[in-house]
């Protein structure tokens, strides 16, 4: 069993219905097999809305919800109204689902989850859970920003010229029709046992025994690189090679950083693209900065910063 689970910001509202059409793609008839976990934020501490009603995106979001379950997949939902980020949300998945399935699936609201993924899952689970009940994995990505995520990209892209807005690169836009044309050949996984570990939040999958071993994203990372801080506990708490990482190396999955509905209806941001809108708010900044010393200083003597520390150095 596998549990697939997604935070949805409100200002992603127009965006996340990529994802869930391409992961449903992905269950198929495997609906028995998977739970899908959904959790809107309408929370506006951070991000005021701006031109859109609240009450509308709530009605979209659970129309959706409810769609999804009379169509016979397994889904839970929730809609939060305190301050809750993809860290907050991925540490209660991870503990909410690890006594319930085997595989915990991180989604997000720009990702699309190629059509092999969920079999490919379940298999990796069948063949692995006997030799190596605790382990994590990663589908191929497209070219990233510099040359230590080789590993990680897809064997069709890996050799172009790293250019992040190269149709192919980070900050474009890659359609689920492109993405899967990649993946056609893809008829069998191939799968390799990574010499280390390097992966983000965005499609990581891996063994609930991990989480139920006190493997979590540590408390004090409130904010952003939540994927680092819990790579880096598992390796404080079972070394860097006890687990063993799982890369799909010719099924790629894709992550839109940049889609154009990424951040719909926020008030007062300023900027070119995305990037730049998202680091027009002073307290990100800060809040990323403190929550990424956190990531790397948990098992330390070091401070750890929360919200009351953004806000007190805004």
């Amino acid at each position: 069993m596998i549990a697939a689970g997604c935070l949805v910001q409100w200002f992603e509202i127009e965006m996340y219905g990529e994802y869930i059409n391409s992961l449903t793609t992905s269950i198929d008839r495997d609906k028995d097999k998977v739970i899908i976990d959904l959790c809107l934020v309408t929370n506006q501490e951070l991000e005021k809305i701006h031109n859109y009603s609240l009450d509308e995106i709530e009605d979209k979001f659970v129309n959706t919800c409810l769609s999804l379950g009379e169509e016979g997949f397994k889904v839970n939902f929730e809609i939060v109204d305190t301050l809750y980020t993809i860290a907050d949300y991925r540490r209660d998945f991870n503990d909410r689902y690890k006594d319930e399935v085997e595989v915990l699936f991180w989604g997000e609201s720009d990702m699309l989850v190629p059509s092999q993924a969920i079999q490919t899952m379940l298999s990796l689970q069948d063949i692995v859970k006997e030799q190596s009940p605790k382990w994590l994995g990663f589908f191929a990505t497209c070219k990233m920003w510099d040359d230590s995520w080789k590993l990680l990209e897809h064997p069709k892209l890996t050799n172009l010229p790293r250019d992040p807005y190269a149709w192919y690169g980070t900050r474009h836009y890659m359609s689920y029709k492109k993405m899967e044309e990649i993946n056609k050949d893809s008829d069998s996984p191939e799968v390799i046992v990574s010499p280390e570990y390097k992966f983000n939040g965005c499609g990581l999958f891996f063994s609930s025994e991990i989480v139920k071993a006190g493997a979590n994203i540590p408390p004090s990372v409130f904010f952003t690189h939540e994927d680092t801080a819990f790579m880096n506990l598992i390796k404080s708490k079972f070394g860097s090679s006890t687990i063993p990482f799982y890369v799909v190396k010719n099924i790629l999955l894709v992550h839109n950083r940049e889609h154009s509905k990424k951040r719909m209806y926020v008030k007062g941001e300023a900027g070119r693209d995305l990037n730049e809108k998202r680091k027009s708010n002073e307290w990100y900044k800060v809040a990323s900065k403190y929550s990424e010393h956190n990531a790397y200083t948990f098992n330390t003597q070091e401070k750890q910063y929360n919200w009351n520390d953004v806000w007190q150095a805004l």
